[in-house]
């Protein structure tokens, strides 16, 4: 989430694969909402719900540690397939914590969704900004075009979200300079080397990971395409110190090999959106798939310790 005017408000804008009114639906339809509204882990179970202006959703999120929350969002406007405004976070014995305004459009084939949180003070919007970065709130909007995408084609992805505090260009950088991306891109705690890099379009690299157990893998990516402070597009699979293809060997099922996909979108105030997306191969079998998509919690935690590095690097280099 990013500031983009008054210090009271937070923004959010996500762009889906998908038409407006698939968008809709999976906002408005409640078989649907339990399907993706939430943090990873989190389950829903929705007791009552009339989407109309003084209409009230009454939910309750169970997350992974047994804890039920209870909620009931207030509807305030609802103009179909556009715009959603509602209280957020009340319930019978808590005031709402904030004012959310939901605003759908289409363009290009493509679903946009713009959301404003209004909070009752920038204390509170600081502190609220934190917390959901905290519970891992942002990937519900993750969960969502995860959602949209298997309705749409049945494929299993994944997709994480990351705003940076820099511009594209910089961030660009930091993913095609080899040691740069040794230093922030692998787990926390394990330490990552290059023995070829040769980023650019046809192009491949080799590196090696070293946990601290002793543990040491290698990796081979080889990438299709690459446009400059927009778009990466690699395909990634482990392998051997040659760089020939190998299974996993802490898990032997998961999938041989996957295209990841890297956009770089401005925000406002000099910031950028980075998009990451995890496609599996068309040949994966079912169990893969399954080992695939189970994992997705892990991807999240694993991504979100490497964007932590890449957002100290960031600022770092910006001193």
């Amino acid at each position: 989430m990013s500031e983009k005017s008054k210090p009271y408000e937070l923004h959010l804008e996500r762009v889906y694969d998908a038409s407006v009114n698939q968008l809709w639906a999976a906002w408005t339809d409640p078989e649907q909402l339990a399907l993706w509204w939430g943090p990873r882990g989190f389950s829903l179970t929705t007791h009552g719900r009339e989407l109309k202006p003084g209409g009230l959703w009454h939910y309750t999120m169970h997350g992974p540690d047994g804890t039920d929350y209870e909620n009931k969002t207030l509807y305030l406007e609802v103009e179909s397939h556009s715009r959603l405004v509602y209280d957020h976070g009340g319930n019978d014995e808590r005031k709402p914590l904030f004012r959310v305004i939901v605003q759908f459009s289409e363009s290009d084939g493509k679903a946009k969704m713009n959301m404003i949180m209004t909070l009752p003070t920038a204390e509170a919007a600081a502190q609220t900004r934190v917390h959901i970065q905290k519970v891992g709130g942002h990937a519900t909007w993750d969960r969502l075009g995860e959602h949209l995408e298997a309705r749409a084609s049945g494929a299993d992805i994944f997709l994480i979200n990351r705003t940076f505090q820099a511009l594209p260009a910089s961030v660009f950088a930091q993913w095609i300079t080899s040691e740069q991306l040794a230093r922030w891109l692998p787990p926390v705690g394990a330490k990552m080397e290059f023995l070829k890099a040769d980023i650019r379009e046809g192009g491949q690299a080799l590196a090696r990971m070293r946990y601290a157990d002793g543990t040491t893998l290698f990796s081979k990516s080889i990438y299709e395409v690459i446009r400059p402070h927009t778009l990466l597009r690699y395909t990634q699979g482990f392998c051997d110190e040659q760089g020939q293809a190998t299974r996993f060997a802490l898990e032997p099922r998961w999938p041989q090999s996957m295209s990841t996909t890297v956009i770089f979108a401005p925000e406002g105030n000099g910031a950028t959106r980075v998009t990451v997306r995890w496609d599996l191969d068309k040949n994966a079998t079912a169990e893969e798939r399954a080992v695939f998509t189970s994992a997705r919690g892990g991807m999240t935690l694993g991504w979100t310790g490497s964007f932590d590095k890449l957002e100290a690097e960031l600022a770092a280099s910006s001193r």
